[in-house]
């Protein structure tokens, strides 16, 4: 009898000890995974985010010099040439820009070479210095992820690592620029493909971010940080305000990346050797700029940013200047991003709706400018992330309110033709589905 209760004994022991062992095998693999991807992120996020902050301060100083001399601006044609003959000689005939990154994470064939960032560093800062209006993140992401991808690559990681990595690059890059490290870590994953989250690259990606954005201070490059004022109490009336104002921006968001297919196909029809493409490109910035009379459209677009939410006062119809100078610029060859564009578009409309509507223009400018940015990338998290970094949490609620509204109300066409909507916006369907599927509406594949 006792035998038998010392062999049971025995047997639980050893059970127990398998168990132990079994257990600490496991967090000793998640300790040693855990600490490498901190590891990998870590020069990420110093790559990337030096390569960016240094992009941030050579974008200051170009538009330092082109505020102190504006002739440059009928320079622009000559810079869209140089800009497209370094893109030829690099072997680079059609420019897909963040798509590819996007590509190069659904589908493994897709090569993202080396000299793409340089290449977009030097194109971008040449557009904004001749006067171009064009942002800054769209080029950091790029940036971002062909560096990221290089690492990938000099660490001999496999194909899934090194999408990671591309991913912790463009939030190192976009952290580094645009000074949100909380949204930064989050837009990659979330860009990527509508409706998922691709959570395996979250600690690489908030890693990466963290560590640009520190890198970025202590080179004393400040975040973005806005003042909003007259923000009102909460009530059903100003959520039925706030609502109209989703739906509006929601439309906006729609007419922005018409604006930029139109150019496209206007472009397309009309020059189609890319040299000469650019040059007119370049020559229609310029007379819409000597027509409107001043600088305010070329350029990012921060000063009316900051003009719309600091002070409520823009004209009525700098949104829509905003995205035609916008999408005549980077139609026709000239690089940068689309991001900030954006913004400028959603703040100044805003801003244009607070005025009509009665309430703050400030707070709608805030408000427009995030919403926007939602309904043109299909990234609402991100989007209700921004809004917290750049404008606080006193008007959170209206932050979630407006956000929400324009990605519903936004469908299903963004800035990336190249990103997938995998899950409908409107049921729990799976749909799987590009955003540049021109043949693609939403509803006729969801019936």
């Amino acid at each position: 009898m006792r035998e038998k209760i010392s062999e049971k004994l025995k047997k639980i022991q050893q059970q127990i000890k398998e168990v132990e062992i079994h257990y600490l095998k496991m967090i000793l693999f998640n300790l040693k995974t855990g600490i490498l991807w901190m590891l990998r992120a870590f020069i990420v996020g110093l790559v990337a985010g030096g390569f960016s902050s240094l992009f941030t301060l050579g974008l200051a100083e170009v538009t330092r010099i082109r505020n102190a001399f504006p002739f440059l601006l009928f320079l622009l044609p000559a810079g869209g040439l140089l800009i497209v003959w370094l893109y030829r000689l690099y072997g680079i005939k059609k420019d897909s820009g963040t798509n590819l990154l996007i590509t190069a994470v659904h589908h493994s064939e897709q090569h993202v070479p080396v000299y793409l960032a340089p290449l977009i560093f030097g194109a971008t800062l040449i557009t904004h210095l001749f006067g171009g209006s064009a942002g800054r993140e769209g080029a950091a992401l790029q940036m971002g992820g062909s560096l990221g991808n290089t690492l990938g690559q000099l660490f001999h990681l496999d194909e899934g690592d090194r999408k990671i990595l591309m991913m912790s690059g463009m939030s190192a890059a976009f952290s580094a620029v645009f000074g949100t490290p909380m949204a930064a870590a989050i837009f990659p994953m979330e860009m990527i493909s509508v409706g998922i989250m691709h959570y395996a690259a979250l600690l690489p990606c908030v890693f990466a971010s963290l560590v640009a954005n520190q890198f970025a201070l202590s080179l004393g490059i400040l975040p973005e940080a806005y003042h909003v004022t007259g923000i009102p109490a909460v009530s059903f009336e100003s959520f039925g305000k706030l609502v109209l104002l989703g739906i509006c921006c929601a439309v906006v968001s729609i007419i922005f990346c018409n604006f930029l297919r139109g150019a496209n196909a206007f472009y397309d029809k009309c020059f189609k050797n890319p040299y000469i493409r650019v040059v007119a490109g370049g020559i229609l910035v310029i007379l819409l700029t000597m027509l409107v009379g001043d600088f305010d459209y070329n350029g990012a677009g921060t000063e009316l940013i900051e003009r719309a939410i600091e002070h409520g006062e823009t004209p009525s119809y700098a949104f829509l200047l905003k995205m035609l100078f916008t999408s005549l610029t980077l139609a026709a060859g000239f690089k940068g991003g689309e991001i900030v564009p954006a913004f400028c578009t959603g703040a100044t409309f805003g801003c244009l709706f607070g005025s009509l509507m009665g309430i703050s223009p400030s707070l709608c400018a805030a408000l427009g400018m995030t919403a926007v940015f939602c309904g043109v990338t299909n990234c609402p998290i991100t989007s209700m992330l921004i809004g917290f970094e750049l404008f606080g949490f006193e008007g959170a609620v209206f932050i979630l309110l407006v956000i929400s509204v324009s990605y519903l109300f936004s469908g299903y066409k963004g800035l990336y033709r190249e990103q997938i909507i995998v899950y409908s916006k409107y049921h729990p369907k799976y749909i799987n589905r590009l955003s540049g599927d021109e043949n693609f509406d939403g509803e006729d594949y969801e019936e």
